[in-house]
Parts: C-alpha cells; structure tokens; sequence
C-alpha cells in the first residue's frame, strides 16, 4: 500500500504537498483561533508539516495519516527535528475511510478528497471522527476562471470540467453539506508557482542521480511537458483553497 512512485519523485523534496507555502500555512493555523491542546486528525497528512508545525507553534496535539510510505517516515523525522514528537503521531495507512478511536476537536483533508470520492464523501468521512461542535478543514481545487472546454479542464489535471466548482460554488458546497464556512486561506498564483516548480527541479535532480532507472522515460517525459502545460492552463484557471467550516446551526 503506497502512493505510485512518479508522485514521490516529483514531491520528494517538498515539505509541503499542495500550493500552500509555510507562510499561508502559519496563518492557516493562526485563523483557527483554537486553544492549546486542541485534538487534530489530518488524513492524507503527507510529510506532516502542518501537524508538526502547529504543535510546535500552536501546541496542538494529533495523528497524520497517510499512505506513502516515503511521506510518513518524514513526517515523523520532521516531527523529532521539531521537538513535538511526543505530541503527535504519523501514521502509515489508507486515509479513505480511517476514524479516530476519540472524536478529535479538528478534522481536517487538506488537499486529498479523493480519499472521499469527492467534498461531499470527505465531509462524511471527517464527520465520523469530528466531535460535536469540533470544525473541519478541507483544502480543495476550484476554477479560479472557469475554463472554455473540456479539453482545457483536462488539461489542468481534471478529468472534467465538473471535477471543480468556481469559489463561490465550492463555498456554497459547504452549506449544502450542513455547514457554514467561517474562514478561509487561499493559494495565489505565487504559491502555485513555488509547488509546481519544485517538482520539476526534484524531477530534474532525480534524473541527474538515477539515468539508468526504470522510470527514466516517465519523469523524463513529464518534465518535458509539465512546465509549458502548468504555465499555460493550471496557472491560469486552477484555485486552490483551504477552508475552515462549522456545523451549520438551525434557526427557527
């Protein structure tokens, strides 16, 4: 059970697994505005940098789960070079359908919702380990500007056009599911930039190290055309966004 191995070559240098950069990640976790000691579970946590880093500055305390072998292992050293060892874990696993065995005070899938099948199977699944009145954070793609065919959703790594809603559709996603949006942190096209590039210097450097390995051919070709492609479509049209939501509170 693991990640294919083009997606570690690519990542293997990144501490951060989509397009937010440390700093958006600090704020992140500053406009959670949750005490010390708040319980988190992070599925599909990747190499733990969100966990570690909010124990260490916020003195929160969690599980990562995640399913690259690779990302786990540096996830826990990242966790003993932060110091905050004793106050989270990294487990090796399949995120979709892992609960915690005590409701948690934040649930959170920042970047991974295929592990649900999608926002509204990954609220399901969040909800199950969420205790009541605990938030959820969800980070998810979204048209920045929606894209004119098929072929140009494709293009950004969608396989169609209804993969991703604009914003505010993804927004009011939420309020369909039961829960009111109360924060956000949005990448910006320098941030994307910084994700995107960094996996094609690792690709790049992976290459300069391994010319006879057998995945040779596939990081090569992809390096070949992932720099014109992502400048070209995912720049332009492609958001992504963490967002902070609470169950929705009825009025009568």
């Amino acid at each position: 059970m693991d990640l294919p191995r083009i997606f570690t070559i690519r990542e293997s240098g990144h501490r951060i697994h989509n397009p937010l950069t440390p700093e958006k990640f600090a704020v992140l976790g500053e406009a959670l505005r949750l005490p010390p000691g708040t319980r988190v579970l992070d599925l599909a946590s990747g190499s733990g940098e969100m966990l570690c880093t909010w124990a260490r500055d916020l003195g929160f305390t969690g599980t990562g789960v995640d399913i690259s072998t690779l990302f786990t292992e540096q996830a826990r050293a990242r966790a003993e070079e932060l110091g905050v060892a004793d106050r989270v874990d990294f487990v090796h696993g399949d995120a979709a359908g892992h609960v915690a065995q005590e409701p948690v005070d934040l649930a959170a899938c920042v970047g991974a919702t295929w592990i649900g099948g999608g926002v509204p199977g990954t609220v399901e699944l969040l909800e199950r380990s969420l205790r009541p009145g605990g938030l959820m954070l969800v980070g998810e793609p979204y048209w920045r500007r929606t894209p004119p065919d098929e072929e140009t959703a494709k293009a950004c790594h969608a396989t169609s056009l209804a993969d991703f809603l604009p914003l505010h559709g993804l927004v009011g996603r939420f309020g369909e599911l039961g829960y009111d949006v109360v924060e956000m942190v949005l990448a910006d096209q320098d941030s994307w930039d910084r994700y995107s590039a960094a996996q094609w210097l690792a690709m790049r450097r992976w290459l300069d190290r391994n010319p006879d390995d057998e995945m040779v051919a596939e990081v090569r070709a992809e390096l070949d055309t992932e720099p014109v492609r992502y400048t070209r479509y995912s720049r332009e049209f492609l958001g992504w966004g963490g967002l902070r939501a609470h169950e929705a509170l009825t009025t009568c």
